[in-house]
């Protein structure tokens, strides 16, 4: 039968036999199609700088280092335009395998000698936040040399954008591109996708429940540093599927020193046993809350919106109600009240016969703000399969970008009328 027939692969997945071969491959294909597809390679490499020309990759260049060892970088880019190139060293990781500082710091100093541009990093690590490198090196070595990192779910991310949202002009190139996005979801090729929490998270889970967390308990920084990977990844991910560029909220201080985010974090989970994050999606009715209650085990993504400023409290609710007819029942909306500190919640399930009674506790206070919200239960299984942690948060973001967020708009004041014009007599 033909169905049982695998398809050829211009990048086999098969046969890949250890870690070291699973990294030059992964290697060896990424840089020959930025090679070979120049529109992707374009996209990828212009946040690192990279001038548009012509492109070049190798693997395996070495380097005499000042101590007399030769080194050899996984792989090097070099981009002419005229007279003047471009060039980054390459260094990649797959699996688990964690980038090295001392490799790294190495691979900066062959790059100030020969005079290049960059390194750049691929693996599996996520940066803690745009622009931040996951692995902190001297800063003496960035004087003359940048470095940035890309994740495999990020470099994915890119291809999948570039090659189904805009495009790629050459129906070969186009499918070359398609074939290194098939080889680098493949499980073989190690460039993994989220796959856990952590080992220490099902003893901080049950400590929140239980109510002994304190900030100090063993492994409760880790659980917190992968839950930020983790709202990079959704963000990649949501980007991915949307083909536009998503990314987590953060403030300024938390921008420029991770610590703080990763701290403040950390007093939350104790004070309240949630974790909590900020999606933003370009043009979407607002920045998606998610919301990991540990000390219920429910997870949940949320919006919050302005009510329209005009208009009876009934037209204002009826407003919002329009555009949540196929929000799933157990869909939550929050509504404040203007001159009032209390709120009104309640179900979409439960607001059929009559939603204006459900949430108008007085038909004469206008709401001010509404808050929808798609809460769950927590899946409680480690790693990424099915009933999962990981994969819980992940399906409830999707359900509620795709049943709530992508069919809302916030309310916009109605242009001026002119009035009426009089009759002829």
């Amino acid at each position: 039968m033909t169905t049982e027939w695998r398809p050829a692969s211009l990048i086999p997945t098969t046969g890949i036999k250890g870690g070291q071969e699973q990294e030059m491959r992964a290697t060896s294909a990424t840089l020959a199609v930025l090679k070979a597809v120049p529109e992707f390679a374009r996209s990828l490499l212009k946040s690192f700088g990279a001038p548009v020309g012509k492109i070049e990759t190798f693997v395996e260049v070495p380097f005499e280092a000042s101590d007399g060892r030769v080194i050899r970088p996984d792989g090097l880019i070099r981009i002419s335009r005229g007279k003047r190139s471009w060039v980054c060293l390459v260094e990649v990781k797959t699996g688990k395998n964690l980038l090295d500082r001392e490799q790294l710091e190495n691979y900066l100093d062959i790059a100030r000698v020969n005079k290049f541009d960059a390194l750049v990093t691929i693996s599996n690590q996520f940066s803690p936040a745009v622009g931040v490198h996951p692995v902190k090196v001297n800063g003496n070595k960035l004087r003359s040399v940048k470095m940035f990192h890309l994740s495999w779910i990020a470099l994915i991310t890119q291809a999948v954008i570039q090659h189904d949202h805009r495009g790629i002009s050459d129906p070969d190139q186009a499918w070359i591109l398609e074939e290194l996005i098939k080889y680098l979801e493949h499980p073989n090729s190690g460039a993994m996708q989220f796959d856990d929490m952590g080992q220490h998270w099902v003893a901080i889970r049950n400590s929140v429940k239980d109510r002994s967390l304190r900030k100090s308990d063993k492994g409760l920084e880790e659980v917190v540093d992968r839950w930020i990977e983790f709202n990079r990844y959704l963000a990649l991910q949501l980007a991915k599927n949307l083909g536009a560029e998503v990314r987590q909220v953060l403030t300024t201080k938390e921008r420029g020193n991770s610590a703080i985010r990763t701290d403040s974090l950390m007093n939350q989970i104790e004070s309240n046993g949630c974790l909590t994050g900020m999606l933003r999606v370009p043009d979407a009715v607002s920045d998606i809350k998610l919301v990991a209650n540990l000390s219920n085990r429910t997870i949940e993504s949320a919006v919050t919106l302005n009510a329209p400023s005009e208009g009876t409290p009934r037209s204002r609710i009826t407003w919002l109600l329009k555009q949540l007819r196929n929000a799933p029942e157990s869909t939550r909306i929050d509504v404040s009240f203007e001159r009032r500190s209390n709120t009104v919640s309640n179900t979409i399930g439960l607001l059929r016969d009559d939603p204006i009674i459900g949430l108008l506790d007085d038909r004469h206070i206008n709401p001010r703000r509404f808050t929808v919200a798609f809460p769950e239960d927590m899946g409680i299984k480690t790693g990424n399969g099915q009933g999962s942690f990981v994969s819980s948060v992940q399906l409830n973001l999707d359900t509620f970008y795709r049943e709530v967020v992508q069919h809302m708009s916030p309310w916009q004041q109605p242009a001026p009328k002119l009035p009426e014009a009089e009759s002829d007599a």
